[in-house]
């Protein structure tokens, strides 16, 4: 088992060949929250079978994680951040992003409230910790599938140059709000504030929408309204091995719509509250191609 069990935070085993007695996802955990408090275990606990389920699909698709011993300067590595507590009360939060291969993750948001208050703080419709790393998982993967794989100019033909300044953008994103009918080009309004988070975007919801679909197939889940019937579907392939990113949409969009319908009929928000337009379908035909090619490499 892996080392982090004793701590119950992790259950997968370990390859024989790892000497730091680590399993494939926990041994690229550089920084994690304090094991020393029933807060910090919870926190970390919640943080880690997100983690499992973002590297349950980079294995399915064989996608790069070297850690930082195979890679010491790009390679794959988290930092769980714990909020700063000044004297006198305050909080700094800690911030969630990327920076060549360091993911950090605001280790606070593992708590509900706290991950709510920051959903409501910046109007967003869905926030995860899954959201969280699949998103900054994303950066990751431009640098090792775009740049380093030689794909920029097929990249920029869909998603926009890159090459303007990134943290000017986000300042006039932050300060001015996203572009003026950003819904009928990006998945959200964050993927309008730089082709670089419109790639992060996308490739968390590349993952949301082939991860939903394989648990689905696997209870044998399908939509078959009797009234309805141009909104049937039934998941007749492995949604990691989709033939095109339009395969799985059109198999997905009516699923979400009966997903959707049943958590308002619980009272509870749309467990998939995004429209995926012509542009963003397009894209997520992109990053499709962009996988299974890799996918595809000796």
């Amino acid at each position: 088992m892996c080392a982090n069990a004793s701590y119950d935070v992790c259950n997968w085993l370990v390859d024989p060949s790892e000497s730091q007695g680590f399993c494939l996802s926990c041994r690229h955990n550089r920084l994690v929250p304090s094991v020393k408090t029933a807060e910090g275990l919870n926190h970390w606990r919640k943080i880690s079978r997100a983690q499992q389920h973002l590297f349950y699909s980079i294995l399915r698709w064989n996608l790069p994680h070297p850690d930082r011993i195979e890679d010491p300067t790009g390679g794959l590595v988290f930092d769980f951040l714990e909020d700063q507590h000044l004297p006198g009360g305050m909080i700094v939060p800690a911030m969630s992003g990327h920076d060549e291969g360091l993911i950090t993750i605001r280790a606070a948001e593992a708590d509900d409230a706290t991950r709510e208050e920051a959903k409501q703080s910046v109007h967003e419709l869905y926030r995860t910790l899954l959201g969280h790393l699949r998103h900054e998982s994303g950066h990751f993967m431009w640098n090792k599938l775009v740049r380093d794989g030689n794909d920029l100019e097929n990249y920029r033909s869909v998603f926009g140059d890159e090459r303007p300044n990134y943290e000017e953008a986000l300042q006039h994103y932050y300060a001015n709000g996203p572009l003026l009918g950003w819904q009928e080009s990006f998945v959200s309004a964050y993927a309008s504030s730089h082709p670089w988070e419109d790639f992060a975007e996308c490739f968390a919801h590349y993952i949301h929408i082939v991860d939903s679909l394989e648990t689905a197939r696997e209870f044998g889940v399908a939509a078959k309204p009797p009234k309805h019937l141009a909104m049937a579907a039934s998941i007749d392939f492995d949604p990691y091995q989709a033939g095109t990113a339009e395969q799985l949409v059109s198999t997905w969009v009516p699923l979400s719509i009966a997903i959707n319908s049943i958590q308002r009929s619980m009272g509870q928000s749309d467990s998939y509250p995004f429209v995926l337009s012509s542009p963003v379908i397009a894209k997520l035909e992109y990053l499709h191609r962009l996988v299974q090619r890799f996918q595809r490499q000796p």
